[in-house]
């Protein structure tokens, strides 16, 4: 565990989390207010700092723009974050940024498009909370991972939380992760994520294997990122899942 001297993270979020994410080490949700022990929660948090833009910004002026033979999504993503990005080290702001981003992101007007009939609102929700929680997650430019919770590790973390068996969990990861398998959901979600200073990767290649998401700045080196998770990842998915309730009933 590598962590900086950091205060406890509060934060009062629209809605109420899942009452179950208290079975994981250094969060507490009461109601719609969670509380965060960077030195309980994370395995590691050496920053905290984060890059964001005002959620209103980029709904008026960037979720409706066209990309163009001259642009594209990416470069007005980036020359957006360019221009409205802001360094801050309000944990509270960064959580109560992407829970707008995740909240349009996984609306439930999107499920009789997206071919999985068994993806239901309830799984929406689980995929809003804990990207959310993910939006804490970050890396360097230098592709460094900096810090690195529970909720990294995608299908553990769910598990833990919502009970959910391994087939599910992967299931859900695939619709975090795949950007809903389309390309107009895929250049949606670019243009969301600007608002998180950044876009999302991850590190799993043909199917989900745990190897996490986060919303990494455009420029990160991905060949640091896929050395650097390689090295942590097994041990630490491992530490999740010893907090699985065996008996949820």
């Amino acid at each position: 565990m590598t962590t900086i001297n950091s205060t406890a993270i509060t934060v009062e979020l629209p809605e109420a989390f899942d009452e179950r994410w208290n079975r994981l080490p250094g969060i507490q949700v009461e109601g719609r207010r969670l509380t965060i022990d960077p030195a309980e929660y994370f395995f590691r948090f050496e920053s905290n700092t984060w890059l964001v833009a005002d959620w209103e910004l980029v709904k008026s002026q960037l979720l409706d723009v066209e990309e163009t033979t001259e642009s594209s999504v990416e470069q007005l993503a980036l020359d957006f974050i360019k221009n409205h990005g802001e360094s801050t080290s309000d944990a509270a702001r960064v959580l109560t940024t992407a829970y707008e981003v995740y909240t349009y992101l996984f609306r439930d007007e999107h499920l009789a498009g997206l071919g999985l009939p068994q993806i239901t609102p309830a799984h929406l929700r689980m995929l809003r909370e804990a990207a959310t929680l993910m939006a804490l997650n970050k890396v360097e430019l230098d592709g460094h991972i900096s810090n690195v919770g529970p909720c990294w590790f995608f299908p553990a973390a769910t598990s833990v939380v919502f009970d959910l068996d391994d087939e599910t969990g992967d299931m859900l990861d695939e619709v975090y992760h795949g950007g809903w398998f389309n390309e107009h959901r895929r250049l949606e979600s670019i243009k969301a994520h600007a608002a998180l200073g950044g876009r999302l990767v991850h590190g799993c290649q043909s199917v989900p294997d745990q190897s996490g998401g986060v919303v990494a700045p455009y420029g990160a080196s991905m060949a640091n990122f896929r050395d650097d998770l390689a090295q942590f990842k097994a041990g630490w998915i491992e530490q999740v899942y010893a907090h699985r309730v065996t008996d949820p009933a």
